[in-house]
């Protein structure tokens, strides 16, 4: 199977709404809606770096475009296209099946059509590039916050980094309880209706990616502000809830691969709601820093960093 026959058979499509010309071509054409503002993000995901050789193919696909939509999410934006930059070690047919399926039903259920890219042999690498639109003024930004807002976070953190933990063989999990951490890790769900929803209400925001210590931090450097997290308030799931509380901390504060929404709002904003559960978990303050404080309001000490790529 050459090149092109391959890119026709698993990545080529009709063109969509608001796609002039799609894959097939030497660049896509988009129809942008008049007034609206461009978002754009791009996120690479290598083999041994980001995901393990074993993972189903199919769950592959969904990350591999979850982490970018989440990007769009953190900005309240709606997405319009995306790209992809596939290498591969070869061209395994039943490989290929299962991760365009996975691919597709994100895309799918996103209303995100695939608009170009390219394809080369290589060590497994996958890069998506992500196009989205917003109303002039609106998109969220991490220079918004303000003294005095509330800090809020979506959905339960912490359960990918404890799955990652268990294939490390540092922790022992089995049955129900495994593999619900497992597609925490590895079918992460991009927060699109929240962002597209906090537009005009959230005064900051960002994907939590990397840790929330330092995804957070981005937001306060941005901002230039400073915060206090309450430990107590971090959402967790019962799985996580049942491990010594030094590896909850961990998993918590700097665990990564969350892709969940934190975001600040002024004190009483009415926050959407659009199924997904939302919880308070700080503020932000004029004093720079990041402090972490336990139930009774007393500083945690954790020395706890989060992930970066040429320092982890």
């Amino acid at each position: 199977m050459g090149e092109f026959d391959l890119i026709r058979r698993f990545f080529q499509r009709p063109a969509a709404a608001g796609v002039e010309v799609g894959v097939g071509d030497d660049c896509a054409v988009l129809v942008p809606t008049p007034g609206a503002r461009w978002l754009v993000s791009s996120d690479m995901l290598v083999e041994g770096r980001h995901f393990l050789s074993t993972v189903d193919p199919a769950r592959l696909g969904h990350k591999a475009l979850a982490v970018n939509l989440s990007d769009l999410a953190a900005c309240g934006a709606t997405p319009r296209g995306f790209t992809l930059a596939l290498a591969l070690p070869r061209a395994d047919e039943a490989w290929l099946t299962g991760f365009a399926q996975g691919l597709w039903a994100l895309a799918d259920a996103s209303g995100i059509p695939l608009v170009g890219g390219d394809t080369t042999q290589g060590p497994l690498n996958l890069c998506i590039t992500v196009f989205g639109e917003a109303p002039p003024g609106q998109a969220l930004l991490r220079s918004g916050a303000k003294v005095g807002d509330e800090i809020w976070v979506s959905g339960r953190l912490g359960d990918a980094r404890l799955a990652l933990e268990v294939f490390r063989g540092r922790v022992a999990l089995a049955g129900e309880a495994f593999e619900q951490v497992r597609a925490a890790m590895e079918r992460p769900m991009p927060r699109l209706a929240l962002g597209q929803a906090l537009r005009g209400v959230a005064t900051a925001a960002l994907d939590i990616s990397d840790g929330l210590l330092g995804d957070l931090g981005h937001v306060l450097t941005a901002s230039r502000v400073g915060a206090t997290l309450e430990l107590a308030a971090l959402p967790r799931s019962e799985v996580l809830a049942a491990q010594p509380p030094a590896l909850q901390q961990e998993c918590l504060l700097a665990g990564g691969d969350d892709y969940e929404l934190v975001f600040t709002a002024p004190p009483g904003a009415r926050l959407p709601d659009v199924g997904v559960p939302l919880t308070r978990i700080g503020r932000i303050e004029a004093e720079p820093g990041l402090r972490v404080v336990d139930a009774r309001g007393e500083p945690v000490a954790h020395g706890l960093r989060s992930f970066d790529h040429f320092q982890s």
